[in-house]
C-alpha cells in the first residue's frame, strides 16, 4: 500500500490553562503562611505594587480600592470593580525605620563589626538585618559530646578517634557503625577504637554511644552502680522475655518472686532508651490557622486570618508614569503588563479568601453538631457534597481544604478532617469514621491495662453500641491512632 503526505484542516476545542489561571489555582491551594510569602515575592517583583497603611488609618481608608466606593473586602460579598487587596498589618517597614534611629542604637549597644556598619560597611541600611532576626543556635548532641571529649582525650590521636566515633552517633544516641568499620574508615586499629569507645560511653548523657538497646540500658545501670541488681540481669540475659512482657517467664528465669521482678521492671522504666533525643535539633512546627470560628451567643462566627498578610496598593508614581506621554513606548508597555498582573493578583487573592469562607461556612453548616457536642457527632461528608451545594468542582474543594487549618472551640483541625467516610449502623443514620476512631480510643483508654481488650472484643462492644464494623477495620483504625495490639498494651504490673 502506497504512503503519501497531505495537509488537512480540523476544527476542535480544547481547554488551555492560562498563566493567570495557573496563578489563581496556585494561590487557592496555599495556606496562610505560603500566601503571605507569595504576595511578598510578587510585591518585590512588580513595581506597580506597594504596601499601604493599616485599614483604620486615614491613608489606608483613602487608598483602599483606589478610591472605588464599590470595592468590598468582605469574603461574603464579591468585588465588582475593586482592584485592591486588604490585609491586617501594622506600620510598614519603612515607617518603623523612620521611627527608630538605628545607627545610634547600633553605635550605643553594639561593638566590633556591628558598630562599623553605619560608617565603614558596604551594606545599605535596608540590607542590615535587625537583632530580632537572630536566634541562639541550639546545642546539638555532637557539640555537647565534643565539648566534653576535649577535656577527656589523652592525646591528639585519641582525640581524633573519639571525634570520629562521636561523628557516627545518630540522633537517638546510638553508634551507627561497628568497631571494624570504624577502624577501617579511620585508619586505626579495632582494639584502639574499642578502648576509645569505652571512654566515650562515659560521657553525658548516660547510655550514649551504645551499639544496641541492651548496651544502652546496661551503661545507664552501670552509671548508677547497679551491676548486681535484678534489673541488670534482666537487661543482660532476658531482654526477649521483657519484650514479650512475660512476667511469669521472667520470674522462672530469675528464680525470684513476682514482687522482686516487678520492682526490677519499675527500675527499668526510669531508664532512657534514646539518650540523644534530649539534644535533638529539630525545630518545632507551629500551625497558623487560616480560619477562626468563634461562638457568639447561640451562633458561630467565621473569621478569615489575615494577620501579617501584606496590604497592597498600586504605586501612584508608576501609575502617573504609565499615563505620561513623555515615557518611552517600551516603558509604558512594561508597566501596562505589570499593571495587568497586579490587578489579577489582587482579584485572585480576594476570590481565594471568598472561596475559603464559603467552603468553611458550608462545612460547618453540616458539621454544626461537632461544634456543639464534639467528635462523636461528626457526620459523614465527602467532597462532592460540598461541591454540589456550592456549585464548585470537587478539585476546587480539595484545593481549598488541603493543608489549611481552622481554629474552632473544639481545637485546631485541618479542614480535611471534617471529610470522612461513613460507617453504617444496624439502625439509624451512619457515623463518620473519625467518630468511630474516637470511640475506639475511649474504649482502649478505659480498659484494664493488665487485661487489655482484643480487637474482637472491641468489635463486640461497638456492635453493642449499634455500630456495624469488622475486626480488620478496628485493627486498621487502632493502628492509625498509634495504639498497639492487646499484647503490646499489656502492663506487667
Amino acid at each position: 500500500m502506497a504512503m503519501e503526505l497531505h495537509l488537512s484542516q480540523k476544527q476542535s476545542q480544547q481547554m488551555v490553562i492560562t498563566p493567570q489561571l495557573q496563578q489563581a489555582i496556585k494561590l487557592l491551594q496555599m495556606n496562610h503562611q505560603e500566601l503571605t510569602e507569595e504576595i511578598t515575592n510578587e510585591m518585590m517583583s512588580n513595581p506597580l505594587l506597594e504596601l499601604t497603611g493599616p485599614a483604620d488609618s486615614p491613608e489606608g481608608q483613602a487608598e483602599n480600592g483606589l478610591g472605588d466606593p464599590d470595592y468590598d473586602q468582605t469574603p461574603d460579598k464579591p468585588s465588582e470593580g475593586g482592584t485592591e487587596f486588604a490585609e491586617a498589618s501594622g506600620a510598614s517597614e519603612e515607617t518603623i525605620r523612620e521611627d527608630i534611629d538605628w545607627e545610634n542604637y547600633l553605635d550605643e549597644y553594639s561593638s566590633g563589626p556591628s558598630g562599623s556598619l553605619a560608617s565603614g560597611s558596604h551594606e545599605t541600611p535596608e540590607e542590615i538585618q535587625g537583632f530580632e532576626t537572630y536566634t541562639a543556635a541550639k546545642t546539638t548532641l555532637t557539640d555537647h559530646l565534643i565539648s566534653q571529649w576535649r577535656f577527656v582525650a589523652r592525646d591528639r590521636e585519641d582525640y581524633l578517634r573519639g571525634d570520629f566515633i562521636i561523628g557516627n552517633i545518630n540522633d537517638d544516641g546510638y553508634l551507627a557503625a561497628d568497631a571494624d568499620e570504624l577502624a577501617r574508615l579511620s585508619g586505626s586499629k579495632p582494639e584502639l577504637i574499642l578502648r576509645t569507645l569505652s571512654r566515650v560511653q562515659e560521657l553525658e548523657p548516660p547510655g550514649i554511644a551504645a551499639r544496641d538497646l541492651r548496651e544502652c540500658l546496661l551503661l545507664q545501670l552501670k552509671r548508677r552502680n547497679l551491676e548486681d541488681s535484678l534489673a541488670y540481669l534482666v537487661c543482660r540475659d532476658h531482654l526477649k522475655l521483657l519484650e514479650k512482657k512475660d512476667l511469669p517467664g521472667l520470674c522462672r528465669a530469675l528464680r525470684c518472686e513476682r514482687e522482686e521482678a516487678t520492682e526490677a521492671l519499675a527500675l527499668l522504666k526510669t531508664l532512657n532508651p534514646r539518650p540523644g533525643l534530649a539534644y535533638s535539633s529539630a525545630d518545632s512546627v507551629y500551625i497558623t490557622p487560616d480560619v477562626y470560628i468563634s461562638r457568639l451567643g447561640d451562633d458561630y462566627v467565621i473569621t478569615l486570618n489575615e494577620d501579617g498578610m501584606p496590604r497592597l496598593r498600586f504605586s501612584k508614581a508608576y501609575l502617573r508614569l504609565l499615563t505620561d506621554s513623555g515615557a518611552g513606548t517600551e516603558t509604558r508597555k512594561y508597566l501596562a503588563d505589570k499593571l495587568k498582573g497586579a490587578k489579577f493578583l489582587i482579584r485572585s487573592v480576594h476570590q481565594r479568601q471568598r472561596t475559603i469562607y464559603r467552603v468553611t461556612e458550608c462545612i460547618f453548616r453540616i458539621q454544626r453538631d461537632f461544634l456543639e457536642k464534639g467528635v462523636e457527632f461528626l457526620k459523614p461528608l465527602v467532597l462532592r457534597d460540598v461541591a454540589d451545594e456550592l456549585g464548585f468542582h470537587e478539585s476546587t474543594i480539595s484545593r481549598v481544604t488541603t493543608n489549611k487549618y481552622v481554629d474552632t472551640p473544639r481545637g485546631v483541625f485541618e479542614l480535611k478532617y471534617f471529610f470522612d467516610s461513613p460507617i453504617s449502623r444496624f439502625q439509624g443514620e451512619s457515623l463518620s469514621s473519625e467518630s468511630v476512631k474516637n470511640r475506639i480510643r475511649q474504649i482502649i483508654s478505659a480498659e484494664d491495662p493488665k487485661k487489655p481488650l482484643s480487637d474482637q472484643k472491641i468489635v463486640e462492644i461497638l456492635r453493642g453500641s449499634n455500630i456495624d464494623i469488622a475486626r480488620r477495620t478496628v485493627a486498621k483504625y487502632r493502628e492509625l491512632l498509634g495504639l498497639g495490639s492487646s499484647s503490646e498494651r499489656r502492663r506487667l504490673y
